[in-house]
C-alpha cells in the first residue's frame, strides 16, 4: 500500500494525466498548480483529486514535485501560451514547404527546460529529420516532434461530442481505454458506424462505461441462440432483456415463451435447464 498524499496531475495543454505525491509540508490541493517532472520533463501541471484506493497506482508511475507554482510561473505560462501559437504556425507552414504528409495539432513549450514540442497526427511514418534541422535554426532550442493518434487530437483539442457534452477524453477519463465493437454488440446497439462512433473517428469512448454491467449481468442469461428441447420441441432463444429479467423463445408451429429469470438455471456442466413447468 501506498503511503502519503497520492494524487492525479492533468496536463494543460493535453489533459494527459499522471500520478504524483505531494510532500506533507506542501500546502496544496485538487485545483493548485504545481511544476512537476513529467513525462516529456518539467512543467506546470494541475492538481486533480486525491487517489483514494492507491492500490492501482504503481509506486514507479509516481511523479516527482518539484513546487508549489508561484505567480511568476503563471505569468511565464500566459506569455507561453502567446508564443504557442506563433510557434504553431511558423511549424505548419514549415511542415507545407517540406512537403510533409502530417498534421500538426499543437505546439507547447515546457515551463522549465528549453523546449518545444510538436504534436501532429499522419498516416504513415513519416521521416521528419530536415523538418527539426529547420526549426532548430528558427527556434534555437530543442525541438520534439511527436506523432499522436486521433484519439489522442480529440483529446488535445476537446469539442462538443453528439451528446452535447464535452468529449469525454477531453473532459472526463484519466486515460485512453481501448473500446470494442464487441462492446456495442454486447449493449444491442446499432452498429452503423455514424451512430457509435465520435467525431474523431474511432468508437465513442462511453461505450465502455457500462459494458461491464452487461456483461455480468448476461451472464447470468443463457446466450441467444441457445436451444432448449421441451415437449418434443426445439426452443431458442430470440431474446434476453436484462432490464426485465426476462428472456423470449419461439419454435416451431409459431410457438412463442417468455421465461423470467428463476425459470431456468444453469447446471455445474455448463448447460442450461428450464425449472418451471411449460405449458403448450
Amino acid at each position: 500500500m501506498l503511503e502519503g498524499n497520492i494524487f492525479r496531475a492533468r496536463f494543460l495543454y493535453s489533459c494527459e494525466m499522471e500520478y504524483c505525491r505531494l510532500p506533507d509540508d506542501y500546502e496544496a490541493g485538487a485545483g493548485d498548480y504545481v511544476v512537476m517532472h513529467t513525462r516529456y520533463g518539467k512543467d506546470l501541471v494541475q492538481l486533480l483529486g486525491q487517489v483514494k484506493d492507491t492500490v492501482t497506482v504503481a509506486p514507479d508511475s509516481l511523479r516527482k514535485i518539484e513546487r508549489i507554482a508561484t505567480p511568476e510561473d503563471m505569468k511565464k505560462r500566459e506569455t507561453y501560451e502567446e508564443r504557442e501559437e506563433e510557434a504553431f504556425s511558423i511549424c505548419k507552414e514549415k511542415i507545407s514547404r517540406h512537403g510533409l504528409d502530417m498534421k500538426l495539432v499543437t505546439a507547447h513549450y515546457l515551463l522549465e527546460e528549453s523546449k518545444v514540442m510538436f504534436f501532429f497526427t499522419a498516416d504513415n511514418r513519416i521521416d521528419f529529420r530536415e523538418l527539426v534541422k529547420d526549426l532548430v535554426s528558427v527556434f534555437r532550442m530543442r525541438i520534439e516532434l511527436r506523432q499522436i493518434g486521433v484519439r489522442d487530437e480529440a483529446r488535445f483539442l476537446g469539442g462538443m461530442a453528439v451528446c452535447g457534452r464535452s468529449f469525454c477524453c477531453h473532459g472526463v477519463m484519466d486515460y485512453l481505454k481501448p473500446v470494442s465493437i464487441k462492446m456495442a454488440k454486447e449493449q444491442n446497439l446499432s452498429l452503423n458506424s455514424l451512430k457509435i462512433s465520435g467525431p474523431c473517428g474511432r468508437l465513442l469512448c462511453c461505450l465502455s462505461y457500462e459494458f461491464d454491467y452487461y456483461e455480468e449481468e448476461k451472464g447470468q442469461f443463457p446466450p441467444e441462440g441457445y436451444k432448449f428441447r421441451v415437449k418434443d420441441l426445439n426452443l431458442k432463444i430470440t431474446d434476453v432483456n436484462i432490464f426485465s429479467k426476462k428472456i423470449s423463445l419461439a419454435g416451431s408451429e409459431g410457438v412463442r415463451l417468455e421465461l423470467k429469470q428463476g425459470d431456468f438455471k444453469k447446471k455445474e456442466d455448463g448447460r442450461w435447464i428450464i425449472t418451471k413447468k411449460i405449458e403448450i
